[in-house]
């Protein structure tokens, strides 16, 4: 990637965050190529992406296409699919893809990347939960790859269209843990369309943050159908929130993280955030596959390999999987 110039930048998926990153980037005055398909394509070549978030509506033409190949090779890769996708969407992207391109993902739960110039005795190996055949380290340069954390709350209410009602943050960070001008290049980006936005040195310290929230919401959400307002705050299912928020961190801090919450803040600052339908229980209530690979089993992995246990963890887990393959078989 050049240091002057515009930035060509591709956003990988649609769906409420894709659309909400792409639609900050181009109301910001940064052109975005967006990938996707179906129903979602149709809607963003008529209409393109109308976004409502704290700052108001956004209504923003992007350039969109199912084939990458339409757009050539890009600067910036964000990808914004949901993590058991990824297998089939990466080797696609390819053409996208250049010597210099960042890939971003923005992807829920342990990414594929997680070991990757980590520095433990892990180093270099694979998150057979989330990569069982090394197919996704395969598919381009670890190299290339800038760790992200999301903290953005959105639902899509059609095609295109999606609603945002808490502030957008999200933080970068190499998986070396180097300050790299690349990074701060990425930074600034993000930062100019309004979205807050962070560079560390400890992504993975972060990353811990983002998947113990996602590990006591999504699947408790699935089993109870709750909000994060009801999950958080209800003494009921406070009580099993709790519980699965110990067993996470006690692994993350296995790991050497260093969560910056203390248990009784983060409880409630996820109160806090209202009545919101998490993304797999959106998913759920569609019918479609649920991200219980990434967002837990990967947990429960990494548990493993300390030879920790996650019982409340792995039984919530076992009873959102049953209901997630109930609706599908249903459908």
């Amino acid at each position: 990637m050049t240091s002057s110039g515009p930035l060509r930048v591709c956003v990988a998926g649609a769906g409420a965050i894709g659309c909400t990153v792409a639609a900050r980037l181009q109301a910001g005055g940064q052109p975005v190529n967006v990938l996707a398909r179906g129903d979602t394509l149709a809607a963003l070549r008529q209409n393109g992406i109308c976004l409502t978030d704290l700052e108001g509506e956004h209504q923003v033409a992007v350039s969109a296409s199912a084939s990458a190949t339409d757009f050539g090779v890009q600067d910036i890769v964000f990808v914004c699919t949901k993590a058991q996708s990824l297998p089939s969407i990466l080797p696609s992207l390819a053409p996208l893809i250049g010597e210099h391109t960042m890939v971003v993902p923005m992807v829920n739960g342990v990414p594929w990347w997680y070991f990757h110039a980590e520095g433990s005795r892990f180093s270099g190996q694979v998150v057979n939960a989330v990569d069982p055949d090394g197919a996704l380290t395969r598919a381009l340069p670890l190299a290339q790859v800038i760790g992200c954390v999301v903290f953005i709350t959105a639902q899509s209410l059609a095609p295109g269209v999606v609603h945002s009602n808490n502030p957008h943050l999200i933080v970068f960070g190499e998986p070396s843990g180097q300050m790299t001008p690349r990074l701060e290049r990425l930074r600034a980006l993000v930062e100019a369309a309004g979205i807050e936005a962070r560079g560390v040195d400890r992504i993975r310290d972060t990353l811990w943050t983002k998947i113990l929230a996602n590990l006591t919401s999504n699947p408790l959400s699935v089993v109870t159908g709750a909000t994060l307002e009801q999950l958080y705050s209800l003494p009921d299912l406070k009580r099993i929130v709790v519980k699965m928020l110990h067993e996470g961190l006690a692994v993350a801090a296995a790991y050497g993280a260093r969560v910056n919450f203390d248990p009784h803040t983060f409880i409630e600052l996820a109160a806090g955030m209202g009545p919101v339908k998490t993304s797999m229980l959106q998913d759920y209530e569609k019918g479609l596959p649920l991200e219980l690979a990434a967002i837990g089993d990967a947990v429960l992995e990494l548990a493993q390999r300390m030879d920790m246990a996650m019982p409340v963890t792995q039984d919530v887990l076992a009873l959102a999987r049953f209901r997630g393959q109930a609706v599908a078989a249903s459908r």
